[in-house]
């Protein structure tokens, strides 16, 4: 698909110089169709991977996503300040408010949510911080210091205790488990017991984790308060601290999530501003690219379509950028947020068509199907 359209973005290119070189004009013409087609190819890349939506509707939506045209719409609302999470699974939306997470199906035509949850995963005694998912668990931590298993097959529901304070982070595959805490530890645990394997002390917040695809290393993010370098990496067996990647670091840039997309290449975010590409086959002392908000703004969370894009939630005003990794500047950005009283953007989440934002007190969507003469 991606190579049948870009053979045809270059044969169009090609004729489209011809004519223009005729033209009196003909470097403004030029450089205009060019970033036309680059961002055109760029979005195309990402949409090929979704044969069930129709090529033309597929290239429509795509150039959307590059000239920021979408309908906004707030899906839910809340009194209570909370720190929402959001996981999205094809067409299914999970969300923490407080203690519970609830599962909604998406609608196939407007990507809203149903009325009401299909599901309620419950038995935090506090607010649930951060929960992913695997193919058969909801795995959760809470600022009660649990990390409860829930089933997704039945209502069972494993604790697992361990921290003596609020579990910021985890992630989980192939039946490992790693946890950070604000009690300055990460944890290792198994799904064949309810006890931490394994126990490494930080001596810092911990803020993010993340297991390597490979399963065989785990990366840790830190509050950066100490004299050591917020981002780690760890051998899984040994428990062995693989190397540290960056160098000064400014004291308080704490790591606040990552996302790994490939065994080697690794995104970062946080309180420097900054988003970070790594790629684990070079020097770890220097990122291979790296990004910066324009506004000054901590980064709270990122997600990356595995291709080219980027989107990164911010700590003032919900603002969402989309960004293009060839690029040093964002492609396009959305302020969600209109309250007196600023929000960040606690989690993101995105599809083909659906950008889903979680604010303190709402839950925002862009949809990215509509017509060119929308303007947002």
């Amino acid at each position: 698909c991606f190579y049948y359209l870009l053979h045809l973005f270059i044969m169009h290119f090609i004729i489209s110089w011809r004519f223009v070189k005729k033209c009196e004009r003909k470097t403004e013409n030029f450089n205009t169709m060019f970033h036309f087609y680059y961002n055109l190819i760029f979005s195309i890349t990402v949409f090929c991977r979704y044969p069930h939506i129709p090529l033309k509707e597929r290239v429509r939506i795509a150039q959307n996503w590059c000239d920021g045209i979408c309908k906004r719409a707030v899906l839910l609302k809340w009194r209570t300040k909370l720190l929402p999470w959001l996981q999205l699974e094809r067409d299914v939306l999970f969300l923490s408010q407080a203690a519970n997470i609830e599962a909604y199906y998406l609608h196939q035509d407007s990507g809203r949510l149903q009325r009401n949850p299909f599901a309620i995963y419950s038995g935090h005694s506090g607010d649930v911080c951060h929960f992913v998912l695997t193919d058969l668990h909801l795995i959760s931590g809470g600022s009660d210091g649990k990390i409860l298993v829930h089933s997704r097959m039945s209502d069972m529901a494993v604790a697992l205790s361990g921290h003596n304070q609020e579990v910021n982070c985890l992630d989980s595959k192939d039946g490992l488990i790693i946890s950070g805490s604000r009690d300055r530890t990460v944890r290792v645990w198994t799904l064949t017991s309810s006890y931490p394997r394994d126990t490494i002390p930080l001596y810092d917040r911990v803020w993010s984790v993340a297991i390597s695809p490979t399963r065989s290393s785990f990366v840790t993010g830190t509050a950066c308060c100490k004299n050591f370098s917020p981002l780690r990496i760890w051998d899984v067996e040994r428990l062995e601290c693989v190397c540290s990647l960056g160098s000064e670091f400014r004291r308080g840039a704490g790591v606040l999530d990552m996302v790994f997309e490939s065994p080697f290449q690794l995104f970062t975010c946080g309180y420097d501003t900054f988003i970070r590409l790594w790629d684990l086959r070079l020097s770890p002392r220097k990122c291979v690219m790296e990004w910066e908000e324009p506004h000054d703004s901590a980064l709270y969370c990122i997600q990356t379509d595995g291709n080219h894009m980027i989107a990164s939630g911010s700590s003032y005003y919900g603002v969402v950028r989309l960004w293009d990794r060839r690029q040093t500047k964002c492609l396009q950005f959305f302020q969600l947020s209109s309250d007196p009283v600023s929000s960040p953007v606690y989690c993101l989440r995105f599809s083909s068509s659906h950008l889903y934002a979680a604010l303190a007190t709402t839950l925002h969507s862009l949809d990215f199907r509509q017509n060119p003469f929308y303007i947002r």
